[in-house]
């Protein structure tokens, strides 16, 4: 097979389980807390990870590393997973998931303009226009469409899911720094995030459960949300003759998650959850043509996967 069709098939095939976590998040929520849906998932995720490094064959690169470089997987496990998933967990607590889910895709825009003091990038007219109509898509989400009444449905979910997305963007900037296997680095920030979700849940919580369903959810997201869709995302951008090719289908994500979101947690998808979500893609869109034109400029850019 070509490899450009393998790397469709690999983009599809994360783009389509990307779209089932969403639905994931609120059904295990049913069940488990937030905490101990961000344990029992990074358990898992754990172990998925490990599989795939031995199947790899560089498992000895975990133990290959200097003590700066475990210190830095320390600080990139403390964002992630440890506190995104807190913050993004708990956003689905109190959201329903046709709003958490949108407002948590912003996290492109809050790369770009948390890049300008950190990364000392330049802000353009795009960006600014990018971030205007995608935050006007989380305003038409979050009020339910009564823009002028200016009312949240629920103020600290909405602070929570756009809380999330300053968390993964600051754990993208840091990784950028990061020059390891990135699967193994990966496996070594979730280890190193285990033992803060084991506090947390010991402390704030319990390790108990008592229904399966809720312990099968975090299996369901510690696999297919945490584990291998990041490696299949590697695989698509690495067999694509172009990254565009493939990241273009991760805008088809969000609506197919609308999808799964009614029919399997039962929500009415509101009109305004979709002129929102349109508006959000839009924003981003708008953002990856400055990349393009700036590539066609010359300039080398690093595209980070959603």
């Amino acid at each position: 097979m070509h490899n450009q069709k393998k790397a469709y098939l690999f983009g599809l095939a994360t783009v389509l389980l990307w779209s089932t976590v969403a639905s994931a998040f609120k059904l295990s929520l049913r069940y488990l807390d937030h905490i101990q849906l961000l344990f029992y998932a990074n358990i898992v995720s754990i172990l998925v990870l490990t599989v795939i490094v031995a199947l790899q064959g560089k498992s000895k690169l975990i133990f290959s590393y200097s003590g700066k470089q475990y210190l830095q997987s320390m600080i990139l496990g403390l964002l992630n997973p440890f506190l995104y998933y807190l913050i993004l967990f708990k956003a689905y607590n109190l959201l329903p998931a046709q709003e958490a889910q949108p407002l948590n895709y912003t996290w492109a825009i809050t790369l770009a303009l948390l890049s300008i003091p950190l990364l000392k990038q330049k802000i353009g007219f795009k960006d600014i226009a990018a971030a205007f109509v995608s935050y006007s898509g989380v305003v038409v989400i979050s009020t339910h469409g009564d823009i002028l009444n200016f009312r949240f449905s629920n103020t600290l979910g909405v602070a929570l899911a756009l809380g999330s997305t300053v968390i993964w963007a600051l754990y993208w900037i840091y990784n950028t720094k990061d020059d390891r296997d990135p699967v193994v680095s990966l496996l070594l920030n979730f280890v190193f995030g285990l033992p803060l979700s084991l506090a947390l849940c010991l402390f704030s919580s319990s390790i108990w459960v008592s229904c399966g369903y809720g312990l099968f959810g975090a299996v369901y997201v510690g696999v297919f949300e945490m584990g291998i869709t990041f490696v299949f995302w590697l695989l698509a951008l690495k067999l694509s003759e172009n990254t565009a090719k493939v990241g273009n289908l991760i805008f088809i994500s969000p609506f197919i998650s609308l999808i799964f979101i009614h029919f399997l947690v039962g929500e009415d998808i509101l009109p305004s959850t979709y002129i929102g979500l349109v508006l959000i893609i839009t924003g981003l869109i708008i953002q990856q043509i400055k990349v393009r034109y700036a590539t066609k400029k010359g300039a080398e850019s690093h595209s980070t996967p959603t």
